[in-house]
């Protein structure tokens, strides 16, 4: 029996620069790997989660060409934490000029939780553009997947973490959480701002691994990640993504003929396994990993092993 696949050594970007988009934000964006090989696009968490130099071990640098970007509001992309014009189908229309710049027809898309999320809505608005689909931790943005994460669900599983994350919400305004956020995250005072965008932030960076990863508690209650994190995340869930409901399942449809690979934990707290499994069922083209004692993180073990193997796998299949 082979051992676990682990990232790929460290590589630097070939290219890094700044796309603007309009609407005042500007995108920051860096292609590595070897140029004319096969095209592929990283779309990281979130939203809000912005790229990191680990990001780029997950493909192969002999065989792929990838683009990877911070989207907007986030990591190296201005304005901070910006909400205005920053939408789902602006972040389609940001991908599809940076497949422009990369002079590619199509190519691999790899997503996980919000990213997986926004993979689909791009690849069902343009499926001409997308050779393969990589989908890790999905994320399909209905109503029950925001309540069970945000309300009554994952509270149960972590009520140390989840009365954390209550504390700077007054018992009255409990009932709607993200509401109650969204005042905080919007206000005028920076410092509610930044406390809130912490409380947030740590919520999701304890409860994304199967087992305690300090690392990422380091990384959620930075103050300028927490604040892009947060306020970005919090916009995009209380308008639904701006995606209808049930929609990505709704259009699965249009990934006929896409070929593609699922990655989930099986004890994955924000992303329930069963959209996964429901989204198998309806593109059953593409593969399904459902990854025993895992969580959510992309760097969790099993689930690292199965993205390493899929980028491996597809490499070949332009």
């Amino acid at each position: 029996m082979t051992g676990l696949r682990t990232l790929y050594p460290p590589i630097e970007p070939y290219e890094s620069s700044m796309l603007d988009v309009g609407d005042g934000h500007r995108v920051h964006y860096e292609r590595c790997g070897r140029r004319g090989a096969k095209p592929a696009l990283f779309l990281h968490g979130g939203p809000g989660g912005g790229i990191a130099p680990d990001h780029r071990r997950l493909f192969d640098p002999e065989r792929y060409d990838l683009m990877l970007f911070d989207q907007r509001g986030c990591g190296r992309s201005t304005p901070n934490a910006g909400l205005e014009a920053n939408t789902t189908w602006h972040l389609i229309d940001d991908i599809e000029r940076l497949r422009k710049i990369a002079k590619v027809d199509k190519w691999l898309v790899f997503g996980g939780s919000w990213g997986s999320t926004l993979a689909l809505a791009y690849a069902e608005a343009h499926p001409e553009r997308v050779s393969a689909l990589i989908l890790r931790g999905v994320y399909t943005v209905t109503q029950a997947e925001l309540a069970w994460y945000y309300q009554f669900g994952v509270s149960q599983i972590f009520p140390d973490k989840w009365e954390r994350f209550q504390a700077p919400i007054p018992p009255a305004e409990r009932g709607d959480m993200i509401a109650a956020y969204r005042r905080r995250l919007t206000g005028d005072d920076l410092q509610v701002q930044i406390a809130a965008a912490k409380a947030w932030s740590l919520w999701e960076g304890e409860t994304i691994t199967l087992l305690p990863d300090p690392s990422f508690s380091a990384v959620h209650g930075d103050d300028r990640f927490a604040l892009a994190f947060a306020r970005i995340e919090n916009h995009y869930f209380t308008h639904n993504c701006w995606l209808e409901e049930g929609q990505l399942l709704r259009d699965a449809g249009r990934l006929k003929g896409i070929p593609g690979v699922i990655v989930h934990g099986r004890y994955d707290m924000p992303c329930p396994a069963r959209y996964a499994w429901a989204l198998h069922k309806a593109w059953p083209e593409a593969e399904f990993h459902l990854v025993e004692g895992a969580g959510h993180a992309w760097s969790e073990p099993g689930i690292l092993d199965q993205l390493i193997r899929a980028t491996d796998r597809l490499a070949g299949k332009r």
